[in-house]
């Protein structure tokens, strides 16, 4: 993309604050649905690398850029890192387990020749005695008792079964910073070499985790950004470091609930949300948004008022996940998705918990500036000229009332930003009057109109990082 040649004639009223991210899947997996999922409200595609191949990865990113063209609107794509999900390897029936038994747990074991539940993962070298260990999403729950010559013994905390390739939970175990595979090294060096904006990493556990994938984006000249997964107890207790390292912030509630107690989760969210704010990061909410609509074309009341209270608290996007990779009603969903977040912020004030981070530099007094002017004079939009999108960036990151156009040379840039809260970005070539000329054409497209009152940030040297340095008000 190197220009933006159409806009959708949708009025700067109608734009929605809070994004949406879907996941492509079984549904989803042609241009024409992929394309849908755009038109209906989709700002960002997840692909998810725990399922799929290199071959279709590189054709649904081909589809959605073309989709993304044809519609006019900039998407960002993020890639999924699969991390060490750790499962319980191949065994035949189902296992079944008494409160007070014990039983072993062995790396690639043959259950029918040594008697010992096989794993994925050699859980040996990494857990100790006394710590938890829950299998199949938590239905059973053991303690670790002993670590024995590469044999992991447990003891159940109560009765269930369990069935082959379910998931293990390991809320007390400190994986030392190896938590990207040899599949995410694949998978890293494949984005590297394709259109990904962003990278998110699986179980995070500590901002160590984050320089390391960092310095590996660094090295293969992969202008990608990070999302940390918050799903580990360890990512909880390390919650502000992370975000602080990273670029970006993903809630993942499904393993988060398990790892840590699930009333936690509504109160981890909150605050990952206002540090997210407090340091100018994005932020996403994921999991069960909608769950109901992987198989009913209606939500539940809970499900609405959840995506109700992400927008409220100033999540920059919700995400979905089975409900558009292998759910029945894909951009349905999506369509849902955006009434709710059109409802509420059209009805009730966005009401982040902290305030921003105090240290002020020259940006961040000029983005202060720039939002109050526009309180003063009733203004329809603010216009970031940006080259990085940091500009826009600080400016989401105070929830200003109103929307942020992000004018930007750069499509990576402007890709990155289709997820922060409220901007609406387009590519322009660098100019002295990029916000004027944008505005003039928005205007044209139905998007602006007459006497409508702008207000703009912009630098006396267009295309240069970090020169952002004045402010102007316009009336179209």
């Amino acid at each position: 993309m190197k220009t933006t040649e159409k806009a959708p004639n949708v009025p700067i009223d109608k734009f929605k604050r809070t994004k949406i991210i879907a996941t492509i899947g079984p549904s989803t997996d042609s241009y024409e649905k992929i394309l849908a999922l755009i038109k209906a409200g989709a700002n960002g595609l997840r692909l998810n690398f725990s399922h799929g191949t290199h071959e279709e990865r590189v054709q649904q990113i081909k589809w959605i850029r073309k989709a993304s063209k044809e519609y006019g609107k900039p998407v960002a794509i993020i890639q999924d890192l699969q991390g060490p999900k750790i499962r319980l390897g191949d065994f035949d029936g189902v296992f079944t387990v008494q409160d007070g038994q014990s039983f072993t747990l062995k790396y690639d074991a043959d259950y029918e020749r040594e008697g010992h539940l096989p794993i994925q993962y050699d859980l040996s070298k990494k857990v100790k005695r006394g710590e938890r260990l829950f299998l199949y999403d938590g239905k059973i729950r053991t303690h670790v008792t002993s670590v024995r010559d590469g044999v992991v013994h447990v003891r159940a905390e109560n009765e269930g079964i369990l069935i082959k390739r379910k998931g293990i939970n390991l809320p007390d175990t400190d994986f030392g910073g190896d938590i990207i595979t040899k599949k995410d090294k694949k998978d890293i060096h494949f984005g590297s070499e394709h259109d990904i904006d962003y990278v998110a990493l699986s179980f995070v556990q500590s901002a160590d985790d984050i320089k390391q994938l960092q310095k590996m984006l660094k090295n293969l000249g992969s202008t990608a950004r990070v999302i940390a997964k918050i799903e580990t107890r360890a990512a909880v207790e390390n919650l502000e470091s992370i975000i602080k390292e990273v670029d970006a912030v993903m809630v993942a509630r499904g393993d988060l609930a398990i790892e840590t107690e699930p009333e936690s989760v509504p109160i981890v969210q909150r605050q990952a949300i206002s540090l997210g704010i407090r340091y100018s990061k994005p932020t996403i909410v994921a999991t069960q948004m909608l769950a109901t609509m992987t198989e009913v074309p209606d939500p539940t009341r809970a499900e609405v008022s959840d995506v109700a209270t992400a927008v409220i608290v100033g999540a920059d996007c919700v995400m979905l996940s089975d409900e558009t990779a292998s759910g029945q009603y894909p951009v349905e969903s999506v369509e849902v998705m955006k009434r709710i977040i059109l409802f509420t912020q059209n009805n009730t004030p966005v009401s982040p918990q902290f305030d921003h981070d105090a240290d002020e530099t020259r940006q961040s007094a000029i983005c202060n500036a720039v939002i109050h002017l526009a309180g003063e004079v009733s203004a329809r939009a603010i216009v970031a000229e940006t080259k990085s999108g940091a500009t826009a960036l600080q400016i989401a990151s105070r929830r200003p009332g109103r929307p942020v156009i992000a004018v930007t040379s750069s499509a990576r840039a402007a890709q990155q930003l289709s997820v922060v809260y409220g901007v609406k970005s387009y590519v322009r070539p660098d100019d002295k009057l990029a916000a004027s000329k944008l505005t003039d054409w928005l205007k044209q497209k139905k998007v602006l109109k007459k006497d409508d009152i702008i207000i703009s940030a912009s630098g006396q040297y267009p295309g240069v990082v970090g020169t952002t340095d004045t402010i102007k008000v316009r009336v179209l």
